[in-house]
């Protein structure tokens, strides 16, 4: 019996940690109030603003190969261009590089891991990830497709 408790606690916590991946508590940066921001709906809120995290391999772009920019949900602003996508087999769409001043890096409040956000509204994006040597940068951020648009390139 003790055996079938520890194999469903393990599940539930693996499970939970899955689902709250990337919730954390919000940074304390303001975002310029008088920025036009889009609707959001609930599940862009939980994610964007709430810091959640969509579920591996049911966002919109992770598998995108077009060519074009992805820019902000909330604020519309060019974050990454499809030049620095790459395919990590994380379940997200994953980048190695930003758009110059577009994403800023903050710690997270465990300590662990560092969050991305859309510089101008200060929006959950992801995490960013170091040393993993996917591409020649070392660099993968991991990104919510629900944290972005895709503008195809004309």
């Amino acid at each position: 019996m003790k055996t079938k408790n520890s194999a469903f606690w393990a599940i539930a916590i693996i499970s939970l940690l899955q689902l709250t991946a990337c919730g954390q508590t919000s940074n304390n940066k303001k975002m310029d109030n008088n920025l036009k921001l889009n609707e959001l709906n609930n599940e862009e809120k939980r994610v964007i603003i709430n810091k959640g995290t969509e579920m591996p391999y049911t966002g919109k772009y992770y598998k995108n190969k077009d060519k074009g920019t992805y820019v902000c949900r909330q604020c519309n602003t060019p974050l990454y261009t499809s030049a620095d996508k790459f395919d990590s087999h994380c379940g997200w769409p994953s980048f190695d590089d930003e758009i110059k001043g577009a994403v800023e890096r903050v710690l997270d409040s465990d300590g662990r891991r560092t969050e991305i956000i859309c510089a101008k509204c200060k929006g959950h994006l992801g995490h960013v990830f170091e040393g993993e040597g996917f591409t020649k940068k070392d660099t993968r951020h991991c990104v919510n497709s629900i944290s972005l648009e895709f503008i195809p390139a004309k």
